[in-house]
């Protein structure tokens, strides 16, 4: 499943340059996370930096869209051509 940011988010800056799929970007109120380019990190990392990175735990996973770790994987491959 795709991570999403909660209204949490203190805007601090730190998941974005941490997302290897360039994914997170500054939104109105709070960084977003785009689901179409969220791997979870799978194919990159063993944990999704993003929560890794937060210090207010804003990231977390979105429970509207859950996908495996293969479905995962398949994304990762499309998005990265690896």
């Amino acid at each position: 499943m795709a991570f999403i940011i909660t209204e949490e988010c203190i805007n601090c800056g730190a998941c974005e340059p941490e997302c290897p799929n360039q994914a997170i970007t500054a939104g109105e109120e709070r960084y977003v996370i785009d689901p179409a380019k969220c791997t979870e990190c799978v194919g990159h990392f063993d944990t999704s930096q993003c929560a890794a990175v937060c210090p207010v735990d804003a990231c977390v996973q979105d429970p509207e869209r859950k996908e495996t770790k293969d479905e995962l994987m398949v994304k990762f491959h499309k998005l990265t051509g690896k």
